[in-house]
């Protein structure tokens, strides 16, 4: 698409977006409903107050409410991946994996090797899609998750991302 490419509405698919204040609502809505141990409006007010985190919103026509969202952060060459979230009604329509593969191809951009995350062992969902993205398991953190406890499983992923003369490109990163 060119600079003056336009798309009609009705072809559009989701949006993803960086996440505003005015997002907090429906971002702590979800949260509550996806995790036995959610985070707070607070937690998230941090993030959105200047934390250099990549926080993203997915919306989902017609309407365009938020109807997920995504939160990673780098430090160097290495990045965690923190949550990724659909709200109940959205799931199965591959948004968390257009959220998950954004997310990736703007971590390589900023030089990222490795990517990390953790995820409940018994969450058989979440590990499919990040085996479906090259996340692999690299190890366990015991009753790391309180309600209720349970181990978590630290997933990695390893970018390859091709550099050129003068730039890195977010767009051409794979796993080794």
């Amino acid at each position: 698409m060119g600079s003056h490419a336009w798309t009609s509405p009705d072809n559009v698919t989701a949006l993803l977006r960086s996440a505003v204040d005015a997002d907090l609502n429906d971002i702590v809505e979800i949260e509550r409903s996806s995790f036995a141990d959610p985070w707070t409006e607070e937690s998230f007010r941090r993030l959105l107050g200047g934390h250099p985190a990549i926080f993203q919103v997915v919306e989902n026509p017609p309407d365009f409410r938020v109807a997920g969202y995504v939160i990673a952060f780098a430090i160097g060459e290495d990045a965690e991946l923190l949550n990724v979230a659909v709200e109940s009604k959205f799931r199965g329509r591959g948004l968390a994996g257009r959220m998950l593969d954004a997310v990736l191809i703007e971590l390589g951009g900023l030089g990222v090797r490795t990517a990390f995350l953790e995820v409940r062992e018994s969450n058989s969902a979440a590990r499919a899609l990040y085996g479906s993205r090259g996340f692999i398991e690299i190890g366990r953190r015991r009753n790391y998750y309180r309600r209720p406890v349970e181990d978590a499983l630290v997933m990695r992923r390893i970018l390859e991302v091709a550099e050129g003369d003068k730039e890195k490109s977010a767009g051409s990163f794979a796993d080794r």
